[in-house]
């Protein structure tokens, strides 16, 4: 038998943040304190102010402190200054440096993004209390190590994908998961808006896509083959106030939200709306419901000139709701049987001169890549719009494992990588029989914490394609905020530090200190109410007995 090795923690275990910053050092001659208190005040240079908001509704809040203005150079205080090179030399524009000490603490960044992020750290640096909504305890002082902190972003995309189209999400459920988002340094929320079991977004010109494509008449419990049923309707979707809410929030926590409207598959909650949609040459599209099963429906769009102007006018509102440069159309899972029979889709293809279904599916995504194209946007899509051609400038979203990634990145596309082997955290966290309605592979949090976002044969001048990494939370058995909970965390921390930290290796990584840094994360995440899996596996209320999910899909995804 092998003593183990004590493990040696990093300059990052005593300060536990998550994810690990760049570079950490001690304060003044390696030790000493900093404090805030009921006198320290915020100075906010120019474009700093929303992070000073941000402050005294979340530190502020939790401490009890005013955090005022700033108003004399001798007051204990908080520094928020943009500097194009916080640290000294060339960062990129999510830098920061913290430095701290005493009664004063500075964060300077190249840009907000870069101070909003520093502040994120502080509030961490502060303790778990620090994430709560009142003070728990009256305190004199919040004291704290002094450092210094100088750290960037590894990549420029750090999504989450929420699915809010499977079970709905209503809006402070949204509005919460940018607060944890944030609080993990994410960037970018892929909201997937639509789906044949929902649609969500409010379209002025096609009321009837929520007033019957966002309710469905019952819904399954667990994977597509239980038996079980919930007999009641389910569903709801946004005001357009609460999606210009929801970007607003958002922006002010340097979030992007990218929208997803699925095309041509995934769209049989759009037919039954409007039931020309679909191939009404072989099939009565208009005795369709809402989907109320999981998987791919059989039922996609038609390819006529009717539904891409449709959709035309379902995206000018898109875009004038969503600011965000991308917008996601899908482009996966699209069953091209009724196309097989349908005489006008065949027809359009030998109009086009196309050689397959495959071909009429590439055409009708690279319509919408050009139309956006034309109004200053940029069209993303899951790997099987390679099928057939992407279209030009398209990004494409890496979901069936790392092919589609290296495919895309050599042929000059845009890349984000979000393999459902690695990074599906609706997949079960461990094997045993206890994980609610657990579904495909086991995926552990050392598992993800050794996700590799950037192909290994990918040549480095493709590599550089790789915009970032993606954890993709879908919702059919995520029925509400706690499974939500459950599924995401803590895997999410630790895709965070993956997406964000210049780690090594996967094999190299130190797991050991991350699950330290952690114990001091548990903290965090339950001031925040945070349902959590505990390490130690489901809670009695966290199972679900006798919710099927599937057996494991094939052997153990490849690192």
């Amino acid at each position: 038998m092998t003593t183990p090795v004590p493990h040696e923690p990093s300059p990052h275990s005593g300060a536990s943040l998550v994810p690990a910053p760049g570079r950490l050092s001690a304060g003044p001659s390696g030790g000493g304190r900093c404090s805030i208190d009921g006198a320290t005040t915020i100075e906010a240079a120019p474009g700093t102010e929303g992070v000073a908001r941000w402050l005294r509704t979340t530190v502020g809040a939790a401490t009890g402190y005013p955090l005022p203005p700033s108003h004399g150079e001798d007051a204990p205080r908080i520094v928020l200054r943009i500097s194009p090179e916080p640290g000294g030399e060339p960062d990129g524009p999510e830098a920061y440096r913290l430095s701290a000490a005493g009664r004063r603490v500075v964060v300077g960044g190249a840009s907000a993004a870069g101070v909003f992020w520093g502040a994120q750290t502080l509030r961490q640096l502060l303790g778990p209390d620090a994430f709560r909504r009142a003070p728990v305890t009256v305190r004199d002082a919040w004291e704290f190590p002094a450092v210094t902190i100088h750290d960037r972003p590894r990549f420029r995309w750090r999504g989450l994908l929420l699915d809010v189209a499977r079970h709905f999400m209503p809006k402070d459920g949204v509005l919460r998961y940018l607060d944890l988002m944030a609080a993990h340094k994410l960037n970018v929320l892929h909201l997937h808006l639509t789906d044949d079991q929902g649609w969500r977004l409010p379209v002025e010109r096609y009321p009837r896509l929520t007033g019957a494509g966002s309710w469905r008449p019952r819904t399954k419990f667990g994977h597509r083959a239980s038996p079980l049923w919930e007999e009641k309707p389910h569903g709801g979707h946004y005001t357009r106030d609460d999606i210009r809410e929801i970007v607003a929030y958002a922006a002010e926590r340097h979030i992007t939200v990218v929208p997803e409207i699925d095309v041509p598959g995934h769209s049989q909650a759009a037919i039954a709306a409007y039931p020309e949609l679909g191939n009404t040459d072989v099939v009565d599209t208009a005795s369709l419901t809402v989907w109320d099963d999981w998987g791919i429906s059989p039922n996609v769009l038609a390819p006529t000139d009717a539904t891409l102007r449709f959709y035309e006018h379902v995206l000018e509102e898109v875009l004038e709701l969503f600011p965000s440069r991308y917008v996601h159309v899908g482009g996966d899972e699209c069953p091209k049987d009724q196309w097989r029979r349908s005489p006008t889709a065949q027809a359009r293809i030998a109009e086009l001169g196309l050689a397959d279904e495959d071909g009429l599916q590439a055409w009708f995504v690279g319509h919408f890549g050009r139309w956006l194209s034309e109004r200053g946007r940029r069209l993303v899509g899951w790997d099987e719009i390679l099928q057939g051609g992407p279209p030009e400038g398209a990004t494409v979203s890496s979901w069936r494992g790392r092919a589609g990634g290296v495919a895309a990145a050599r042929a000059g596309h845009d890349v984000v990588m979000c393999p459902e082997q690695e990074v599906y955290l609706d997949h079960r966290q461990a094997p045993g029989d206890d994980e609610p309605v657990p579904i495909g592979w086991v995926r552990t949090l050392e598992d993800v914490y050794r996700f590799e976002p950037v192909p290994p044969e990918l040549e480095p001048e493709h590599a550089r394609h790789v915009l970032g990494a993606q954890a993709n939370l879908w919702s059919e058995v995520t029925e509400d905020q706690n499974r939500v909970d459950y599924q995401a965390f803590p895997r999410l921390a630790a895709f965070a530090e993956v997406a964000w930290s210049a780690l090594p290796a996967p094999a190299e990584r130190d797991f050991a200190d991350f699950e330290q840094r952690m114990s001091a994360h548990y903290r965090r995440l339950d001031a925040l109410g945070v349902a959590y899996r505990p390490p130690t596996g489901p809670l009695p209320w966290q199972r679900r007995p006798g919710v099927r999910g599937r057996p494991l899909d094939g052997p153990p995804p490849v690192r």
